[in-house]
């Protein structure tokens, strides 16, 4: 599963390429690394009608029968929309796009570290090697819970992104999925304004050629930050 994406690019870019009218992202960092339970850049339709670049934490809310512990670090993948529990936010008012340049999966050969961090090797997957901006087809929500049990209940907004088969490229190293890739605007206008019989259309495998492997983003960190506990289990 992708528990890790990087983001370098500006806010004026996810904006145009998303039609968005509204930012209240606050400031995006020049590179910044994604990792499982923190803040990203995410394009919604607001209450309002407004599309909106807001900040929200990435890992959905778990269904309660997979929650281990006092706690729910949220699910970060979604692989079966037609699993009851999605169903509730497949509608265009909990869809989102989530702001993408590059994407790691862990190498699948045990004992192969990275000789700069230590830990297992990450393979990165751009569109090419210039890395421009694309989206993955998301889910978001607010929801009322505990994410750390040492931040106690709160009140959150939380996205996660879809999943699907993986192409010839991913597959070697990832064998059962890859994120839903969106690279044109009519995609994205389908995922955020469509009907759902429609926009599920959207959760298919990328061309082979869609995506190149590339070198890790300059601001990779040297150590290591837990998956959340649920994953893509559904």
């Amino acid at each position: 599963m992708c528990n890790l994406y990087n983001i370098t690019t500006s806010q004026e870019a996810i904006r145009q390429l998303t039609r968005t009218i509204r930012d209240i992202f606050g400031n995006l960092e020049p590179s910044l690394d994604l990792y499982p339970n923190q803040f990203g850049p995410v394009v919604r339709n607001a209450a309002d009608g407004q599309r909106e670049l807001a900040n929200l934490r990435w890992g959905m809310p778990t269904p309660l029968e997979r929650v281990k512990g006092n706690a729910d670090s949220g699910t970060t993948n979604i692989r079966n929309p037609q699993y009851g529990h999605w169903q509730s936010f497949v509608g265009v008012e909990n869809r989102c796009v989530v702001a993408v340049t590059s994407f790691a999966e862990p190498s699948p050969t045990p004992g192969d570290k990275d000789p700069e961090t230590g830990i297992q090797r990450n393979y990165w997957f751009a569109l090419n090697q210039d890395r421009p901006l694309f989206f993955f087809a998301g889910l978001w929500t607010p929801w009322h819970g505990v994410r750390k049990v040492k931040e106690g209940p709160g009140d959150h907004e939380v996205y996660g992104f879809m999943t699907t088969k993986p192409n010839a490229l991913i597959a070697p190293i990832h064998e059962k999925a890859m994120p839903v890739i969106l690279t044109r605007q009519d995609e994205i206008e389908t995922w955020l304004t469509a009907p759902w019989s429609e926009a599920k259309k959207l959760q298919r495998t990328a061309p082979d050629d869609a995506l190149v492997i590339v070198d890790k983003p300059a601001t990779q960190i040297k150590f290591p930050i837990p998956a959340p506990a649920q994953g893509s289990l559904f």
